[in-house]
């Protein structure tokens, strides 16, 4: 059975889609949006990490308190 991803894109579809972005923005505004993505990207990681942290903390003091209940 075949299955259509509409997210799919072509070789030629990226080739349209970074001529649009280099009309949009220029050739010397493209360095700083990479950085900025980066940047964000880096940043939701972290907060992945940390939120992480925090539901494994979260689980162990519930499960010691679930422990003291139970003795």
């Amino acid at each position: 059975m075949l299955t259509v991803f509409p997210l799919m894109i072509a070789g030629w579809q990226w080739i349209a889609i970074v001529l649009i972005v280099l009309l949009l923005f220029g050739g010397k505004k493209i360095p700083e949006l990479m950085r900025s993505l980066g940047k964000a990207t880096k940043e939701f990681k972290s907060g992945m990490k940390d939120a992480e942290s925090e539901i494994k903390e979260i689980k162990k003091e519930i499960e010691s308190s679930d422990d003291i209940e139970k003795k």
